[in-house]
């Protein structure tokens, strides 16, 4: 039996878009390991203080929040706290999270006892955790990645491979004032989902990426065990099951304007638009620009259409516009303070909120909370 036509053009389209993305890849990684090597000096704990820093030295408590379950965790402690003692820095305080509080109640704690700077220690759930409550307060967060997509690490430009360089910033960044995006499940289709603080009416913080459809459905299914080995990859398994998945009907209303009708296979709100492996979904998001943006992909005609939508990513990275020849995989993107998202009646699509799983949803609100967040940056 042989193989229609149409496959084959497919896998070969795919076969180019991805050798496409591995060539964008290496020159980003090159481009950005030159960039260290010819405009950064080496930095050591204890020097390369800021003014502030220098001038009173002893003023600053920082306080870590630290998620027990990733690797290597536990046994940072020590290193963190000598490496604070070095820069002139009072004792760190140590909090941990639990399953129960991975992050939200541990940050209060540290607040109440007079921290400047409180450091999520894990993932983007420990970040998220950590950032709903650091959100408003005027004091700033810092960032240690220890997960799998240290997502809002990787849009500041925060080392996701050195503790050193990470804690560096840490110590010696320079605070910076984000955007922050919230959601809102307004009607789901089942119960909440298992990161959705178990309670309806909630608004859900998300720093870099909030989904309806593939992408939820990707996070869904993501083994945590092969998380564990390949890290971001494990994602990029589970997608694979999913791109003969069905396109979705949504309505979508932004800000005052008439409500949309579209299908799509993914809708996502982005607060910035760099993901693992150097790849930009986004590039006009700008986590500080007072507003989102919302990102409608669609495809169609299989591995045809995803072909396409693989291949504008990449070039869309690197600045080279597709134009408007027709297609059939699409990435529609328009800024936006509020978005209103209903999908058709039935089971809903998933959602997610930077990675976390919040159910099934037929209606969520998604909006922006101008410069709320000060995260030390590097």
């Amino acid at each position: 039996m042989s193989t229609p036509w149409e496959t084959w053009i497919g896998v070969t389209a795919l076969v180019v878009a991805l050798a496409a993305l591995v060539v964008a890849l290496v020159v980003y990684l090159q481009a950005r390991r030159a960039g260290r090597r010819m405009g950064r000096p080496a930095r050591r704990y204890g020097t390369g203080l800021g003014p502030r820093e220098q001038e009173a030295p002893g003023e600053r408590l920082v306080a870590f929040v630290a998620n027990p379950s990733k690797p290597g965790v536990p046994e940072l402690r020590d290193t963190l706290v000598d490496a604070c003692l070095d820069a002139a820095l009072p004792e760190p305080l140590w909090f941990e999270t639990t399953v129960e509080d991975p992050g939200r109640g541990q940050a209060r704690d540290a607040l109440a006892a007079g921290a400047d700077v409180v450091v999520a220690v894990g993932g983007d759930g420990t970040v998220r955790a950590v950032a709903e409550t650091m959100a408003g307060t005027g004091r700033a967060m810092g960032i240690l990645p220890r997960g799998t997509g240290n997502l809002l690490a990787r849009n500041l430009d925060i080392s996701t491979t050195s503790v050193e360089d990470a804690l560096a910033t840490v110590i010696s960044g320079h605070d910076r004032h984000v955007d922050v995006g919230r959601l809102r499940v307004d009607e789901y289709a089942d119960e909440p989902g298992p990161d959705s603080e178990g309670a309806r009416d909630v608004d859900h913080l998300f720093l870099v990426i909030a989904g309806l459809g593939f992408d939820a459905a990707m996070v869904a299914d993501a083994d945590p065990t092969l998380k564990s080995k390949v890290g971001w990859m494990a994602y990029f398994f589970a997608g694979v099951r999913h791109l003969h998945g069905r396109r979705s009907r949504m309505r979508i209303e932004i800000d005052d304007a008439p409500a949309v009708d579209t299908r799509v296979r993914s809708l996502m709100v982005g607060n910035c638009g760099l993901l693992p492996g150097g790849i930009t979904l986004i590039p006009d998001a700008v986590i500080d620009d007072g507003r989102l943006d919302v990102v409608a992909i669609d495809a169609r005609a299989g591995l045809v259409g995803w072909a396409q939508v693989f291949g504008e990513v990449v070039m869309q990275g690197i600045g080279v516009s597709s134009g408007d020849l027709p297609r059939a995989g699409r990435i529609d993107t328009s800024p936006a303070r509020r978005v209103r998202i209903e999908v058709e009646a039935g089971a809903g699509e998933h959602v997610q909120v930077d990675g976390d799983l919040l159910g099934r949803a037929r209606r969520v609100t998604a909006w922006v909370e101008p410069g709320t967040l000060v995260v030390r940056s590097a």
